[in-house]
């Protein structure tokens, strides 16, 4: 029976598989990635390079499709969308955070938060308002008029964090988001993600990083394209998989 979600999945993975094909034959990258993340969660994805991560990604962010599996966002079965819905679905249900921010240079703090809402059809008066009211909530009420050449690193990703969160998103996917940072940076934009986390929001953090994995509630690792460990951080159990 095909796996289905409830109420309380904000996202559903059942056997995720992900092949590309070259001149020498099918290279199998996902190998059967199976997950839940219900809502309010912070998950974690680790792994090293090769195990399978990026690719788990750009899938998780409907940047790319899988050659076989099912995944559901907010209730919706991907497999069954077209591209119109599908890049309807990728503003209004998921907000990226990347490692190098993504800003728009020559867009201030609050035009760069108001560009997801450009694209979901919203207001001119409800724009303002709104990027105002995110940049607030991430410290950076008194930038609205900056450039991103007037920003330090940190204030760049609070910019990048408040973008994500105008279309109040299913979840938030970040990649690496404290890659790019020093030490007491990234660590303030981890508490950051940790008080949105305790806000009710939904968080799923890509990294390599093991210093950060006694801050989600579960870290499920990857190897070679398969989940290998998870670790439950709220109930304090561990298991482990053949990969």
């Amino acid at each position: 029976m095909a796996v289905k979600p409830d109420a309380t999945d904000a996202l559903v993975l059942d056997d995720i598989r992900k092949s590309y094909f070259t001149y020498s034959g099918e290279v199998p990258v996902l190998k059967g990635v199976s997950f839940r993340v219900k809502r309010g969660e912070f998950l974690g994805i680790m792994g090293s390079s090769g195990s399978g991560k990026s690719t788990l990604l750009n899938t998780l962010g409907l940047l790319d499709t899988p050659t076989s599996g099912s995944y559901f966002l907010d209730g919706k079965e991907i497999g069954i969308l077209s591209d119109k819905e599908l890049t309807i679905l990728r503003n209004r249900k998921i907000g990226f955070v990347f490692q190098s921010f993504h800003l728009f240079p020559h867009l201030t703090v609050r035009q760069n938060i108001e560009v997801p809402m450009i694209y979901a059809g919203v207001s001119r008066l409800r724009r303002h308002a709104m990027a105002a009211q995110m940049a607030e909530k991430v410290g950076l009420g008194h930038r609205l008029d900056h450039r991103p050449n007037q920003l330090s690193g940190g204030e760049c990703q609070r910019v990048a964090v408040a973008r994500s969160l105008v279309n109040r998103p299913t979840f938030i996917l970040a990649d690496e988001p404290t890659g790019n940072l020093d030490e007491k940076t990234g660590n303030e934009i981890m508490n950051l993600f940790h008080n949105l986390h305790k806000n009710g929001t939904t968080l799923v953090m890509v990294t390599h990083n093991p210093q950060y994995e006694s801050e989600y509630d579960r870290v499920i690792y990857l190897r070679n394209g398969r989940v290998w460990r998870v670790i439950d951080n709220v109930n304090g159990t561990r298991e482990e998989f053949e990969t």
